[in-house]
């Protein structure tokens, strides 16, 4: 509600979305993603218990790939991507992770 507020006093709108609808669109939205982020996240938590019950590594070394750790290394990783992209359209290339690259020809 209180974003949906926000996007009203400050003159902006959702493109497709009636001003009337957007609190319920953002609602619609963020029902959809709550659920799979949540799903992901305790995936993350659980992954270092499976992979030492798997494996039988040590819980010592279960313990670097903690969830926490795996969360950081995709946050770094995310931004790292992000930060390449920028680079690479600031210096007019296609990008990084576009598809569909043809090979150069010789």
């Amino acid at each position: 509600t209180e974003i949906a507020k926000n996007i009203r006093e400050n003159g902006g709108s959702i493109p497709g979305i009636r001003t009337d609808k957007t609190e319920e669109y953002l609602q619609r939205v963020l029902n959809r993603l709550i659920l799979p982020g949540s799903l992901y996240l305790a995936v993350i938590a659980v992954l270092p218990s499976v992979i030492q019950a798997v494996f039988k590594f040590p819980m010592s070394v279960a313990a670097l790939m903690g969830g926490t750790s795996l969360l950081i290394l995709v946050g770094v990783d995310l931004d790292t991507m992000a930060q390449v992209e920028a680079l690479l359209k600031m210096h007019h290339h296609d990008g990084f992770t576009k598809k569909g690259l043809k090979p150069r020809s010789l």
